[in-house]
């Protein structure tokens, strides 16, 4: 049994991470491909983030987009902070679940084919910090 519960419970809320964030699960990409697009991204303006995503021909430039605009509503939405104070502070590609499929070869035998997936988190912060 769990001792100290509830103080364990309240530190790990003390030390939450409050900035906004986006993720995105299950995605039926590699993590590998994504990470290149993601690079690109990193510790930029978000207006400035978007316009690369939108000029990158990759085929992970707009799922990244569609999780980067998600995190972009939810610092609007849930915390008041203006778009254009935005930028990309964090933002990663965890490897998620590999489907394995078959394909049939010659002589009888199989060879596997691995069907990745990747777990898509993008975690922003305001370029102007308040004077407390």
């Amino acid at each position: 049994m769990a001792t100290r519960q509830r103080e364990k419970a309240q530190k790990r809320h003390e030390l939450k991470d409050k900035r906004p964030m986006a993720k995105a699960k299950y995605v039926r990409i590699s993590s590998s491909k994504v990470r290149i697009v993601i690079d690109l991204i990193r510790g930029k303006k978000v207006d400035e983030a978007v316009a690369v995503l939108k000029n990158t021909p990759a085929a992970a430039s707009p799922i990244v987009e569609k999780v980067l605009n998600s995190a972009v509503a939810n610092a609007e939405n849930n915390q008041g902070l203006l778009r254009d104070d935005l930028i990309v502070a964090e933002c990663f590609a965890d490897q998620g679940p590999t489907l394995r499929r078959f394909r049939p070869r010659a002589q009888g035998r199989a060879s596997r084919i691995r069907k990745r997936s990747s777990h898509i988190t993008i975690i922003l912060d305001s370029a102007v910090k308040e004077e407390s």
